[in-house]
C-alpha cells in the first residue's frame, strides 16, 4: 500500500468522523431548537399566566357534587328550592331540605361548619361567614347594597347590581331579580328517583322486601318505571342515545368494509391488469380515507341534515378508502399455488376468487375491520356531537349548560365503559372468527 493511498484512507477515515461529531451534536441541536420554537410559537409562557387552577378544582368538583338552590324572589318573595335549579329537580310544595328552618319571617339555611344564611324580610340578606363576620347585602329598588365597603374579600364579587360571595360553605348570589344560595354536597343527586316519586329515599331493602310504598304499582314495577323514566338522568335516553353511537360505528365501519372489498380487487395489480383502472381506484381511496371524517361529518350535515345516519355515512365513506388500500394490500400479497389448486377443479373465475382468495384474507380482513369497529366507537361519540345523534349530542347539550357537570362525568364514564365493551368484543371475535379459539 502506498503513501498516498494511505494519506488518502487517513482522510476519508478523518472525514467522516468529523461528519459523525457533527451529527452527534447538530442532531440534539436540532431537537433543542425545535422545542424552543415549540414554547414560543405556543405561547407556553402565556398560558401559564393564564391558568386558573381554581376554576378547573371547581370544575372537578362540580363533576363529583352536586348544589342544592334555594331562590328567593325579590318581587313575589316566594322561596323555591331544587336541586341543581331545575324544575325537574324542585322540590314539591311542602317539601324542604333538613337544613332549612323558620324563624318567625325569617328563612334559615344552615350550611354546616358555623355559614348560615338567613333570608330576612324586604329582600334583605345576611350572611354569617366563619372568620369574618355577618355580611348584610339588601335590594333596595335600584341596587344592591352591602357593609362589605369599598374593598371587599377578594372572595366577593360585588357592584351595584350584583353581589356574588363564593366561601367553602356555599355561594350566595344577590341581583336586581332574586336572591340565589347554592349549599354543595357530594354525590349525584336524584340519580334514582327524583323528589317527586314516592320511592324516592326509601332503601331498596325497603323496595325489594318491603311494604308497597305506591298503591297504585307493585314496588319493582313502579321503582324501575321512575328510574327509567328520571327527568333529570334521563337514563331511557342515555341507553338509547349509546346504542346509536354503536350502531352508527357498526353501520360506517361493515358498510365501508362491503364496498371496499369488491373495489380492492380493482386496486390489485394481480387481480386489475388493466394500469388505468388501477390508478383511478387507488386515488379514488385516497381522496375518500384523504378527508377525516368530522370533515365528511360537515358535508353531509348539509346535504343530508343531522341525524346519526348522517354520522355512519361520514364513517363509511372515510373506511372506504382505508379499507380499500389495507385490502388491495392484501389481495397483492396472497399465495398463488391456493388458486391454482382451485383453478385446477376447473373452478370458475368467480369461484377461483371465492375459494382460493377469500379464504387467504379473511383474517386480515376481519382483524382490520374489527379493530376499525372499536377505533370507529370513539369517532362515532365526537361526530355525534356534531351530527345530533348518539352520547356526544347529550354530552355537548350537559356541557353547554354549563351546570349539569355530574351529568357530563356520568356520560364520560359510560363512554369508557362502552369502549371497554367494544374492546372486550372485538377481542373475543377475534379469537373465535380468526384463530378458532372456543374461549
Amino acid at each position: 500500500m502506498t503513501t498516498a493511498t494511505l494519506e488518502t484512507l487517513q482522510s476519508d477515515a478523518d472525514t467522516l468522523f468529523r461528519r459523525k461529531r457533527l451529527t452527534a451534536y447538530a442532531v440534539p441541536a436540532v431537537i433543542f431548537a425545535y422545542f424552543v420554537y415549540i414554547f414560543f410559537a405556543f405561547d407556553f409562557a402565556g398560558l401559564a399566566s393564564r391558568a386558573q387552577p381554581a376554576n378547573a378544582m371547581t370544575l372537578a368538583s362540580d363533576m363529583l357534587s352536586y348544589k342544592v338552590h334555594v331562590t328567593r324572589s325579590h318581587r313575589s318573595g316566594e322561596i323555591d328550592y331544587a336541586v341543581e335549579g331545575e324544575r325537574k329537580g324542585r322540590y314539591p310544595d311542602g317539601m324542604r331540605p333538613d337544613w332549612a328552618s323558620d324563624a318567625g319571617e325569617t328563612t334559615v339555611l344552615s350550611l354546616g361548619d358555623g355559614y348560615e344564611v338567613r333570608l330576612l324580610p324586604d329582600n334583605r340578606t345576611e350572611f354569617d361567614v366563619p372568620g369574618h363576620g355577618t355580611i348584610e347585602a339588601q335590594f333596595d329598588g335600584t341596587k344592591v347594597v352591602t357593609n362589605l365597603g369599598d374593598t371587599p374579600p377578594d372572595w366577593v364579587n360585588a357592584s351595584r347590581t350584583r353581589v356574588a360571595i363564593t366561601t367553602d360553605g356555599g355561594r350566595v348570589t344577590i341581583t336586581r331579580s332574586k336572591t340565589e344560595v347554592f349549599n354543595y354536597f357530594g354525590g349525584w343527586e336524584l340519580f334514582w328517583f327524583t323528589l317527586d316519586s314516592p320511592y324516592y329515599g326509601q332503601s331498596f331493602g325497603s323496595i325489594l322486601f318491603g311494604d308497597q310504598i305506591d298503591p297504585t304499582r307493585p314496588n319493582l314495577a313502579g321503582a324501575w318505571h321512575d328510574f327509567w323514566q328520571n327527568p333529570m338522568w334521563r337514563h331511557a335516553d342515555v341507553v338509547w342515545a349509546i346504542g346509536e353511537t354503536i350502531l352508527m360505528a357498526f353501520l360506517g365501519t361493515f358498510g365501508g368494509a362491503i364496498i371496499a372489498l369488491p373495489l380492492a380487487f380493482m386496486a390489485a395489480k394481480r387481480f386489475a391488469p388493466i394500469m388505468a383502472l388501477r390508478f383511478a381506484m387507488r386515488r379514488l381511496f385516497d381522496f375518500v380515507r384523504g378527508v377525516d371524517a368530522l370533515i365528511w361529518t360537515i358535508v353531509l350535515s348539509r346535504a343530508f341534515g343531522p341525524g346519526p345516519l348522517t354520522g355512519a355515512l361520514a364513517i363509511l365513506i372515510t373506511d372506504t378508502g382505508t379499507f380499500g388500500k389495507i385490502f388491495s394490500e392484501a389481495l397483492e400479497n396472497v399465495d398463488e399455488k391456493q388458486i391454482e389448486g382451485v383453478s385446477s377443479t376447473g373452478a370458475k373465475p368467480l369461484q377461483r376468487y371465492r375459494f382460493g382468495v377469500i379464504p387467504q384474507v379473511v383474517p386480515v380482513l376481519l382483524a382490520q375491520v374489527l379493530y376499525f369497529l372499536e377505533s370507529n366507537t370513539r369517532s362515532a361519540t365526537i361526530i355525534g356531537a356534531i351530527t345530533g345523534g348518539g352520547i356526544g349530542l347529550l354530552i355537548t347539550q350537559a356541557i353547554q349548560t354549563q351546570k349539569d357537570w355530574e351529568e357530563v362525568a356520568y356520560y364520560i364514564i359510560l363512554i369508557i365503559l362502552m369502549v371497554i365493551f367494544m374492546d372486550w368484543l372485538s377481542g373475543v371475535l377475534r379469537r373465535r372468527l380468526i384463530r378458532g379459539d372456543a374461549e
